[in-house]
């Protein structure tokens, strides 16, 4: 029988790979015990409700008994997604909240870029008052921000009539049938305009200060600066701002559903999240409102990652 003596330098190797092992196993054990908070609250406040939504989309509330009725759940396969896809209420919704995005997000967008970029000239003064200030509004919680418009769009106590009349200009009228569109915008782009220049300005503060001097030095304005550097270096974080953007656009409810008292032009199917509650807690139909929860959680993300595909191919089809 043949006896093999490992050597001292052998011996000597081995010991600082079964060291590293164990602090690889030791580093991958911390970094799961990092995401394991995060993963279960994850799990039980969107996976279990969004299961539990899907669930309850099959299935719907039947009566039995003759006389005397007992309501029971029973199986109705895909009736609610048919119904809720033939419902005319959910696709005018639908068009109402596509106008109204079509307002919202590209005047949102364009000012916060617009905001940013004149922020980040060197040359001008209080940029921390003034960033302070555009950021203030999104600090306000939407249904309160909703409440102090509507009583600037009431007529009986607008002041903004007031100042218009005052000039000699007609008094608007900011819940007409069409006007309204504009109204609920506003308060959405008052809103969300200062949390979209903080990403983009944040974004072109972390841009490198050798592009600025070699095109300073190349003679650009700061028009030109801002138009052929800073835009183009801008386009990811413009990319994440769009589809943030987006998803709240099919989100929305709180400033319809706060002015909605003050008018009849905003019914209780204005926006299809309305539509939604409407249908669950008013009509105390959960079946049907939870179908059209999955087919609109659908159709966010179907939007969301077209946005962001087709934006990227455009982005990388320039670059190449």
């Amino acid at each position: 029988m043949t006896v093999t003596i490992a050597s001292p330098s052998t011996k000597a190797a081995a010991k600082p790979r079964r060291a590293r092992s164990r602090l690889a196993r030791g580093r991958w054990r911390a970094g799961y015990a990092f995401v394991l908070p995060a993963a279960v609250m994850f799990a039980v406040f969107i996976l279990v409700p969004i299961g539990y939504a899907v669930e309850l989309s099959f299935k719907a509330l039947r009566v039995s008994g003759g006389l005397i009725g007992r309501k029971h759940e029973v199986d109705v396969g895909l009736q609610n997604y048919r119904d809720a896809l033939k419902d005319p209420e959910l696709l005018h919704s639908l068009l109402r909240m596509a106008l109204y995005g079509l307002i919202v997000v590209p005047v949102m967008l364009g000012l916060a870029t617009l905001f940013a970029l004149l922020l980040d000239v060197p040359r001008v003064r209080l940029q921390r008052t003034t960033r302070l200030a555009i950021f203030l509004p999104y600090a306000v919680p939407g249904v309160i921000a909703a409440l102090l418009w509507g009583f600037m769009y009431l007529p009986s106590v607008s002041p903004l009539r007031d100042v218009a009349t005052s000039v000699g200009l007609p008094a608007p009228n900011f819940f007409g049938a069409h006007s309204i569109f504009g109204s609920v915008a506003n308060i959405a782009v008052w809103g969300g305009t200062g949390f979209n220049m903080v990403v983009l300005y944040t974004s072109l503060r972390a841009l490198p200060a050798e592009v600025y001097d070699a095109a300073k030095i190349d003679g650009c304005s700061e028009l030109q600066l801002a138009v052929h550097v800073k835009l183009p270096l801008l386009r990811p974080a413009i990319i994440m701002t769009t589809i943030f953007s987006l998803i709240a656009t099919l989100q929305v409810f709180s400033e319809p559903a706060t002015l909605a008292p003050l008018t009849n032009v905003i019914p209780s199917t204005w926006m299809p999240l309305m539509k939604i509650y409407r249908d669950a807690f008013v009509d105390n139909d959960i079946y049907s409102a939870a179908a059209t929860s999955v087919i609109l959680a659908g159709a966010a993300l179907l939007i969301s990652l077209g946005v962001l595909r087709f934006v990227q191919a455009r982005l990388f089809g320039d670059e190449a």
